[in-house]
Parts: structure tokens; sequence; C-alpha cells
């Protein structure tokens, strides 16, 4: 399946149906009067997050959704049938946001959720509505209202606690195979991972947390060098970023400088994004000896400067691993925590995600112009995988 991530669709829900004007015409009743019914309202186009859904490709093939038109009002003061609802699945994180005004209209984040996009237009009055006392046979009716037509972008971020950035070939895929049961691709060449890849990872049967890894960043890519910044997106959401770094590259550059290249690249896209909590974690420190392991982690620490929580560790050997996972956990326990007791900070966190929301659509909108639905280029052929890990 296709990884699409996001969509332009144009949506119209149901004109009103117009009023009927109609008089009475039966045996033995003379002067009957007005009989005509109303119409039936327009069908509205509503939005429902699916959980079984991962991708926005279906609208690649399909890039205009109707409602049903109400139907017109009938004689005997009978109501027009209501029009059908249009009802569209996404999937669950999709931000919706309308072309014309660049409003952002809702984001689905949770499986359920509904958004009505368009509004069908209101019924119209059939001329029974207007009889009264000095006008016993009124030949007014109304016509149905419009509905609304707008143009929509639909992008989808994808739901994650932890997220994953750093090199190519940093062990972002590595990480993410040992810890949870997903399994992406892994090589020794670089951009291996094509689209963002989800992972469950479970210490307990009611701790877990959702970790994303995302292809790798190089230096140039807010300007489109190697696979871009595009998958930056899928960043937006996570509670904290754990920022991958190679303890000894073989280009043979300095870890701190790459730590440096990527985050000036992440500074680019959004400096929304970067007021989000970012760990360092040095991977493949296996290649060191380790009675050297703890003084190189103090050297590189000291380079990068403080302020952020260093964790050396090595998916070969399991080295620091199970440290790293209980350091995220407890951090993410207690940020669910906060957010659900502290209101200040639940209207803080709310206002850095729309920030962020606003820079990931400047730079979509930057990046690739409204040119109906046509597909990046750069799409893969590959879906987000989400696989559970089994309990300890």
């Amino acid at each position: 399946m296709q990884f699409v991530d996001e969509a332009t669709i144009q949506v119209e829900a149901g004109n009103g149906g117009n009023g009927c004007l109609s008089f009475r015409r039966e045996k033995f009743v003379p002067r009957g009067g007005p009989d005509g019914g109303d119409g039936g309202d327009g069908g509205d186009v509503v939005l429902v997050a699916d959980g079984a859904l991962n991708t926005l490709v279906d609208f690649r093939f399909q890039p205009l959704c109707r409602a049903e038109h109400g139907a017109r009002g009938a004689g005997a003061n009978m109501t027009g049938k209501r029009g059908a609802d249009c009802v569209i699945r996404v999937p669950v994180g999709t931000t919706v946001i309308d072309e014309e005004t660049l409003d952002t209209l809702g984001d689905l984040s949770a499986v359920g959720a509904r958004l009505v996009v368009a509004k069908g237009g209101h019924h119209g009055l059939g001329n029974t509505r207007f009889k009264s006392s000095t006008n016993r046979a009124p030949r007014k009716t109304t016509p149905g209202g419009a509905g609304e037509v707008r143009r929509l972008r639909l992008q989808l971020k994808i739901l994650a606690d932890v997220g994953l950035l750093g090199l190519p070939n940093a062990g972002k895929s590595t990480l993410i195979a040992r810890v949870s049961a997903s399994r992406p691709k892994i090589a020794d060449y670089p951009f291996t991972t094509l689209t963002p890849n989800l992972g469950v990872v479970r210490l307990a049967t009611e701790r877990s947390f959702v970790m994303a890894d995302i292809p790798g960043l190089i230096e140039g890519a807010a300007g489109g060098a190697g696979l871009g910044t595009q998958f930056l997106r899928h960043l937006a959401r996570c509670r904290i970023l754990l920022h991958l770094v190679e303890c000894a590259p073989l280009d043979g550059s300095d870890p701190a400088e790459n730590l440096g290249i990527v985050e000036a690249e992440l500074a680019a896209y959004s400096e929304a994004l970067t007021e989000r909590p970012r760990w360092v974690a040095v991977t493949k420190l296996d290649l060191l000896p380790a009675a050297e392991r703890a003084a190189w982690l103090e050297r590189f620490t000291r380079a990068i400067g403080g302020g952020r929580r260093v964790f050396g560790i090595s998916a070969a050997d399991a080295f620091g691993i199970d440290e790293l996972v209980q350091a995220l956990m407890v951090f993410i326990e207690g940020e669910r925590t906060r957010l659900a007791a502290d209101e200040e900070a639940a209207a803080a966190d709310r206002s850095l995600t729309a920030a962020i929301g606003a820079d990931v659509l400047a730079h979509s909108l930057a990046r690739r112009p409204v040119r109906g639905n046509a597909a990046a280029p750069d799409e893969s052929d590959e879906g987000v995988e989400v696989i559970y890990r089994a309990d300890p």
C-alpha cells in the first residue's frame, strides 16, 4: 500500500430541496387550501477518524466527495427527504485545512472523531407556511439553500509519543526493531527507511508508548536534499524527540557536528518544533571498548553543551537499551499526568502544537503548490506499520 500523508480534495454538500406550491383538490372539500410541504435539507460532508486506516492514498483516486441533495416538498403537506450525508473515513491523526483561507478546520486525533466540513443547504418552505387569516391561498414558496463547497487539504501526522531523528544510518530503525515488534527494513546504505514506521514499546500490561522512526535528514534537507523534510510533520505530535547519533561514523565525521547538522535542519523546518524536549542517544557503542564508553560519553556531552540528557546505547549487545526505554516511559507518564492535571500547561501544549502545525502547513505550501490531487513524486509504496511487542 502506498504511504500518502497529504492530499487535496473538494467536498460539496447537498443543496436543500425546494418548497412545494400545492392546493388541496378533494371531492366534497371546496376551497381546500394550501398543502405544499417543505423540501428536505441537503446532506452534510463529514470526516470520521478510522483507526483501520494509515494513509491518504484513497484520495488520489477520489478527489471529489459529494453529499446528496434534499428532495423537494410535495402536496398533502409532505416534507421532502433529507439528503444522505457523505461520510469520509480518514486515518487517525488527520488535520483538515481549508485551502482558500488556510484555516485549520479540525484535527481528528481520536478514533471515531467526527468533523462536519461542509454543511448541507437549508430546506425551502412550501406554500403552507405562508397561509394566514388574510392570505388563505398563498402562492409563495422558497427555494432550498445551496450546500457548502470547499477545497480541503488533508495532512496526516502519525500519533507517537517518541520521535526518532538523525542522519541516515544512525540506527533509528535498528532501535525501534530492538524495543518493539516493528520490523522495518534495515541495511547499511543511506535512506533505507523511505517512510515512517511505528512501533509500540510495551514495558508492562498498562505501561507502553509509541515510537516513530522517520527517514534520515542530511545537510540541506530543508532545501530538498535527500528525502528533504517532508516527513518531519510526523514529529509534530510527539511528546519528546530522541536524536540518534553514531559514535564512530564510517566517514570519520565528528558526532557532535553531525548532531548540529540535524538540529539546524530541524530549526529551518520549524522553530516551534525545536521547543519540544530533546534527548540524545549515542548509538553503536559496541564499536568502542567497554572500558572507554563512559569517558567517551562524558567528552561528547561536554562538546554538545548542557541541557540535554545523553544516553549511550548499542542495539547489538543491548547496552543501555533498558535504561533508555525506562527513562522514556517515566518521562511520558509524567507528561500525561501533568497535562491532565494542569490546564495552563495543557493550553500551552495546545498552543505549541498549533504553532508547529502552522510551520508544517507553510512548509507544505512552499514545497509543493496545489495541483489538483496529484501525488508528489517522492511518495513511497510502503505503508505505516503498527505492531505490538509481546508482554515481557
